[in-house]
């Protein structure tokens, strides 16, 4: 954080030193885009390029609660399906639950929800179908076999 202006110092001044300091501890030294062009140099004027850049740089979804869900319900499900342990399988699935269960319970705007609770049995079972389908090396599944008749 800045420290306040000294009292007798003109504005420019002080702002000016408080460049020149951080210029020579290297503040501006490698930055993101130095020395490229600006990207939407030669388009067409947007007005509202700034909010688009925003969105798409923070990842902000205007969707509807209920719509966003299913679309993050997709991905981590297609997630899941990469990952090489049971136990964290079977974690994250009971996290999206919470988070679905939240949304159905709580949102009023939007479409309604049309998702249920994921049967956590079910997503492992398809989880180990895809493991067996695809075996590799790392995969739990495809070193101990007979750890999925405990489970």
């Amino acid at each position: 954080m800045t420290e306040r202006k000294p009292p007798g110092t003109s504005w420019e001044t002080w702002v000016e030193a408080q460049i020149r300091v951080a210029r020579e501890q290297g503040a501006f030294d490698n930055l993101p885009g130095a020395g490229k062009p600006l990207p939407y140099l030669g388009q067409e004027y947007d007005p509202d390029r700034w909010v688009k850049q925003l969105v798409q740089r923070e990842q902000i979804s205007i969707l509807p609660p209920s719509l966003e869900l299913l679309r993050k319900v997709e991905k981590e499900l297609a997630a899941i399906e990469k990952l090489d342990d049971e136990a964290t399988v079977r974690r994250r699935v009971s996290a999206l639950n919470v988070e679905i269960a939240t949304v159905n319970a709580t949102v009023l705007e939007g479409p309604p929800t049309r998702l249920s609770t994921l049967d956590v049995d079910q997503v492992v079972a398809r989880w180990r179908r895809t493991r067996s389908a695809n075996p590799s090396g790392s995969s739990p599944v495809s070193r101990h076999p007979q750890s999925d008749t405990k489970r």
